[in-house]
């Protein structure tokens, strides 16, 4: 039961991610342009960092065959967005949406994931729990950014799209409940998920976050971009090595 409370509070703060939107409401583009893409620079190398130095190893210490749990969150993470028309877009006028309901519905099925990701890792060990629910956070907050942006251009008001995008944040909640009960049912079940989380983190950062850098090419952006990208693996390193296993 301990461990079902740290979940639900750790998927919970997740969760509040959605609420970032309200900070940036009084800022000028320009402003909110360089702070979200220096995010999601950060975002990247936190993806990065998280699983070369943390969920692999760990998934390889279970001695399961890995690799092909890997590939697996890979072509996962690639049908959701091809299929189900998840993306990530880090700028308030760009049109990656036909409807702002079917952005919030595959931002809501994306968040069950992260839920399930988050309740697997902590069920392997307290640890990595926390350090995927660290970068989880990374992640999400420019993410949160972008999809309160399209809300915003799909003809929400301010108020409507917190509101809406807090409730598609809190399927993680459901995901990590699921994930929960059924891993006690299913053997080995977290095991499997953490190399399939591996591969989702390197998917996102590689094909989502990284292609967003390329969009800004002045020297002093580009500078700031790799600065935040390279502070996002070096943290992961670093609580990889300061958390026990």
């Amino acid at each position: 039961m301990t461990d079902l409370i740290v979940i639900l509070a750790s998927v919970t703060v997740v969760s509040l991610v959605s609420f970032i939107g309200i900070l940036f409401v009084g800022l000028k583009e320009a402003i909110v342009g360089r702070i979200l893409m220096a995010l999601v620079g950060f975002a990247s190398g936190s993806l990065i960092g998280a699983a070369f130095f943390d969920l692999i190893p760990e998934a390889a210490a279970s001695g399961q065959g890995i690799w092909l749990y890997i590939v697996t969150g890979i072509i996962f993470f690639f049908i959701m967005e091809k299929f189900l028309y998840w993306r990530h877009c880090h700028d308030e006028t760009c049109q990656v949406h036909n409807f702002a309901y079917l952005n919030l519905i595959g931002d809501g099925i994306h968040n069950f994931v992260d839920g399930v990701l988050i309740a697997a890792s902590f069920l392997i060990s307290a640890s990595l729990g926390f350090t995927t629910s660290l970068v989880v956070v990374f992640h999400e907050i420019p993410q949160e950014l972008g999809d309160y942006g399209v809300l915003l251009y799909g003809g929400f008001g301010k108020t409507k799209a917190l509101a809406y995008n807090f409730l598609s944040a809190i399927t993680a909640v459901v995901g990590a409940v699921v994930t929960y009960f059924l891993a006690s049912q299913v053997q080995g079940l977290a095991e499997l998920l953490v190399p399939f989380a591996a591969g989702g983190f390197i998917y996102i950062a590689a094909t989502d976050l990284m292609p967003e850098l390329h969009k800004k090419t002045q020297m002093k952006d580009s500078v700031i971009q790799l600065s935040a990208l390279l502070t996002g693996i070096a943290l992961m390193f670093a609580v990889n090595q300061l958390l026990p296993h």
